[in-house]
């Protein structure tokens, strides 16, 4: 590809609406293009990018024995009224009508389309297991677009289904699929991190993140570096320690004057935020729900979520906590009736704490569960942070941010069942088949590339994503030897096969050899006249400082040489 004739701009400027670098490199390299929020045009150099990156993972995928076919984006609605699905993605889930005002869904993923086609088509256990997977373009209507591909509105996906008659069969898949994606991920030369994760509006009841550790990354990863445990904050569980585990003292009500907060009311007493209860009220599809928590800790929206299995969660506003009757600031569970009232397992391991009286000015002291108040659930709710005892070994937890780059998830039976998916077993008994779901976000995958290998010149491609193999920067191309022999070198690489962008612009070193480092390309190829009266060329790794001369003969053997030496070096 000549230079002249590429398609799009590069651009000194950072564009101020681009907030991550990769956002702001992907626009300044003109490899993608803003359509609207959160939707963008991939431009022929990026389309390179994400094509390579498609190929890797089909190749990857189908030595697991997955089986490549193509769902429609359209989807009728009614089966997502079926599966009950639509509650949980709520307004993220893009509706229409068509002409004959039948409800419609643009894809956000594709459970339901492939459960039903295996309803349609698998009879018995000797149908399976199966691995069908495509990648396709999805939609999902983010209520904030950012980060450019980060977080869009439309993307494409790679996702696969797997269908097993047994849970064996699932954790076996799930095992396969597993390596699929961390040789997916050497391939890209990206290093990635597996945690423990949220399964979200997909349902399930395990799931996996792959995350690229990067300081620019939206999600929070915590992590124990003795043990190796690892999980998303929406998953990630602590250690909590027991604290003044003596016998219940009797229950006394104190005057609290004008202390509403956790620190106030520490403060006051004379005791430790960890010996409070807190109270927190939410509104959860509607119904108001009374969370109580140690003072010491915060909730956890996602797991709070999960438990309470509702579509919408928020916090409840100042008149619905008054409406509840709720004395905001010296509110508990003790004597409160006729509202839902869910509590961290915190509350368990200690004893005597201080709550609220649930009248202006007084607390309870040595307030104690069951005792003194009762709830309707107890589970983990609490927020990990870093600096908490880690959940397996006790040892300190740590944090980083990260960019999610693969998600996997054991579904199991609960869409199989609702969408009439079932098998015969090897007894000759029906029974729910059991699911699979595993995926990556391409245009996002890319994007980590970036925010993984970048320096302040620009992109740093891995040789097996990048859109081009080498760039030919030729200085002086007014000059007539120069050029003739740009044109002989251009010509033999691309005869041996090489993938070259060929920089044939009557422009400044300086313009050229900006250019080459912002996109990235992993060699660069700079003949010149000082090169040329030499009868060599300049070559230099993007990655790397030093540059050596090579023989302008047989220069297109010795360039695929190096290329082959350094796949070799990446794998």
């Amino acid at each position: 590809m000549r230079f002249s004739k590429l398609f799009g701009k590069t651009s000194r400027q950072t564009p101020a609406e681009a907030e991550s670098i990769s956002h702001q490199l992907l626009l300044r390299a003109g490899m993608i293009a803003q359509t609207a929020s959160g939707i963008y045009s991939y431009l022929p150099l990026g389309w390179r990018v994400l094509k390579k990156i498609e190929q890797i993972i089909r190749e990857e995928i189908n030595k697991t024995g997955g089986q490549e076919l193509m769902l429609p984006v359209l989807q009728p609605f009614q089966l997502w009224q079926q599966s009950g699905r639509y509650i949980s993605f709520g307004e993220s889930l893009f509706t229409l009508k068509d002409r004959k005002k039948h409800d419609l869904v643009l894809g956000p993923t594709h459970e339901e389309v492939i459960t039903e086609l295996v309803h349609r088509y698998v009879q018995s256990y000797r149908d399976l297991p199966l691995l069908l997977y495509q990648i396709q373009t999805k939609f999902r209507d983010e209520p904030r677009p950012r980060g450019g591909l980060l977080r869009v509105r439309e993307f494409i996906m790679k996702d696969l289904y797997s269908f097993d008659i047994a849970e064996a069969g699932l954790d076996e898949n799930y095992k396969k699929m597993t390596q699929a994606y961390k040789d997916i991920y050497a391939r890209l030369d990206l290093p990635v991190l597996m945690v423990e994760a949220d399964s979200g509006a997909i349902g399930g009841k395990e799931s996996h993140e792959f995350m690229v550790i990067t300081d620019s990354g939206e999600d929070e990863i915590i992590y124990c570096s003795s043990c190796g445990y690892t999980a998303n904050t929406e998953k990630a569980q602590f250690a909590k320690t027991g604290i003044n585990d003596g016998d219940m003292l009797p229950l006394e009500e104190i005057s609290t004057p004008g202390t509403k907060t956790i620190e106030e009311v520490a403060s006051f007493i004379g005791v430790p935020a960890n010996q409070t209860l807190k109270a927190v009220f939410y509104s959860a599809d509607g119904e108001f729900i009374f969370v109580v928590i140690r003072g010491d800790l915060e909730v956890n929206e996602t797991k709070l979520r999960n438990a309470l299995k509702c579509s919408e969660l928020r916090l409840a506003t100042e008149s619905e906590v008054n409406e509840a009757g709720i004395v905001a600031g010296f509110a508990s569970p003790a004597g409160v009736k006729d509202i839902r009232v869910i509590a961290d397992d915190s509350l368990t391991q200690s004893s005597n704490f201080i709550v609220g009286a649930n009248k202006e000015g007084y607390h309870f002291r040595n307030a104690n569960y069951p005792r003194d108040f009762q709830v309707d659930l107890i589970t983990d709710i609490a927020l990990a942070y870093a600096g908490y005892n880690c959940p397996k070994c006790g040892n300190k937890l740590s944090s980083a941010h990260g960019i999610e780059v693969g998600h996997i998830f054991k579904l199991g039976t609960f869409l199989s069942e609702k969408l009439g998916a079932i098998s015969l077993n090897s007894e000759g008994i029906l029974q729910p088949i059991i699911m699979g779901c595993y995926g990556i976000g391409l245009g996002r995958l890319l994007a980590a590339i970036i925010e993984q290998s970048h320096d302040d010149k620009g992109i740093i491609w891995p040789l097996s994503a990048a859109p081009y193999q080498a760039h030919l920067c030729s200085l002086c191309m007014d000059n007539s030897a120069i050029a003739s022999a740009s044109e002989d070198v251009y010509q033999k690489l691309e005869e041996e096969g090489i993938e070259i962008l060929y920089d044939d612009r009557n422009e400044s070193p300086g313009v050229k050899f900006n250019d080459a480092d912002l996109l990235g390309i992993p060699l660069r190829l700079t003949l010149s006249p000082r090169t040329l009266k030499k009868q060599s060329i300049e070559i230099k790794w993007r990655a790397e400082k030093e540059f050596q001369l090579l023989p302008l003969d047989n220069i297109s053997s010795t360039v695929k040489a190096l290329l082959r030496e350094r796949a070799n070096l990446l794998k």
